[in-house]
């Protein structure tokens, strides 16, 4: 009679296995062997001595997730031999949900309502260019492509999309796609290997700032939201965003040798920033009254709320400027640098991390020394 053979033994390259305790208790690990490697995975899960039906119960149900963790496992590692990663398998989100996603992540942490606000627009913008893009499509031809949308594109008033905002929007999708990388959901990330000579710029602008006599005719002009105009008028003389200054507690104003100081966490950066505090601007902060260090200064809302109030404040006025929050910033910098503070200075005031960003400003200090000096042309008359 032939002997029959005997059945060979599969071996699995990932297999649970117990380490006693010294309670008693038996704790549940995975062994993985892969490419020559043997890596151990703790599972947090154990088994407890069997004295009675509810801990074999309990111990039954232990091992069942135990072993479905287990057969994960061994899917990931099939997939990762089939050159299906977890990145390759993940990538086939839609790229507009993936914009959601990151947007819930911007949330988290404080970032400015405004930013939300182009980030939906965004996210419009690509569904209308390719609405069934998934994150695994994004090449470095789609992103060409996108970028040639955005620069021939209307706004929802049939406008042009200014150049300034089609940066912006390709700024935050290589910001999203920069956190897909980061999450391993893609490998790298199409924008880079986009052209620079290709991606929208507008330049550096000559920003909109206010003059000492522009500040005066506001000091003058009363406001139906007060809260609204010292906020602003504030801002003129301290430099801080919006974001900011409507966030800002009493227990961020702290005095230290006779000067008083904002100390904040900026929104934007999420990096300390103490701003000594002039006479002038303290003289714009309300009255504090019994308020707790808890409570906000100046209560301006969120920033579409006190952006249509400076609105309807400014058009009181003959000021003729685009005026929005972020003018009393570019204010305090170009008066900063007028009145002769140092370029390094100004740009630790403000929070700049490169003085380059601070720059720009200098050369609108230079742009009204210019104008200055030609003020004496055509005055004595041809020599």
């Amino acid at each position: 009679m032939a002997r029959s053979k005997k059945q060979a033994k599969i071996k699995e390259p990932i297999r649970l296995r117990t380490k006693t305790l010294a309670n008693g208790n038996k704790s549940l690990y995975l062994d993985m062997y892969q490419n020559g490697r043997r890596e151990y995975l703790f599972l947090r899960l154990y088994l407890i001595p069997e004295t009675d039906q509810a801990a074999k119960t309990t111990n039954h149900n232990t091992l069942q997730a135990a072993n479905a963790i287990k057969a994960q496992k061994i899917i990931e590692l099939a997939n990762s031999k089939a050159g299906l990663t977890s990145a390759s398998v993940r990538s086939k989100i839609k790229l507009s949900d993936w914009i959601d996603q990151y947007a819930e992540t911007v949330k988290k942490r404080n970032a400015e309502s405004r930013y939300n606000l182009h980030l939906i627009a965004l996210k419009n913008h690509l569904e209308k260019y390719n609405a069934g893009a998934r994150l695994r499509d994004i090449t470095k031809e789609f992103c060409e492509g996108f970028i040639e949308y955005l620069l021939n594109c209307t706004t929802f008033k049939g406008t042009p999309l200014a150049p300034s905002t089609a940066e912006c929007y390709m700024t935050m999708l290589t910001c999203a796609l920069n956190v897909a990388v980061r999450e391993e959901v893609i490998t790298a990330n199409p924008m880079f290997k986009v052209d620079p000579l290709k991606k929208p710029k507008y330049g550096q602008s000559m920003r909109e700032y206010l003059t000492i006599d522009e500040i005066k005719t506001l000091m003058e002009t009363p406001a139906k939201h007060e809260n609204i105009k010292r906020a602003f008028i504030f801002c003129c003389f301290c430099g801080l965003r919006y974001s900011d200054v409507e966030a800002l507690t009493w227990g961020n104003i702290t005095e230290q040798n006779g000067q008083t100081f904002a100390r904040i966490i900026v929104r934007k950066t999420r990096q300390p920033l103490h701003v000594p505090l002039s006479p002038e601007a303290l003289r714009w902060i309300p009255e504090r009254g019994a308020a707790a260090d808890s409570e906000k200064i100046f209560n301006v809302g969120e920033y579409h709320v006190g952006r249509l109030h400076l609105k309807k404040w400014i058009d009181t006025t003959d000021i003729k400027k685009h005026v929005t929050f972020h003018v009393a910033r570019h204010t305090f910098a170009t008066l900063m640098l007028t009145l002769g503070a140092d370029l390094y200075t100004t740009s630790k005031l403000l929070g700049h991390s490169k003085v380059t960003t601070t720059q720009i400003y200098a050369k609108i200090v230079d742009a009204k020394k210019v104008e200055a000096v030609n003020l004496v042309n055509n005055i004595f008359g041809k020599q």
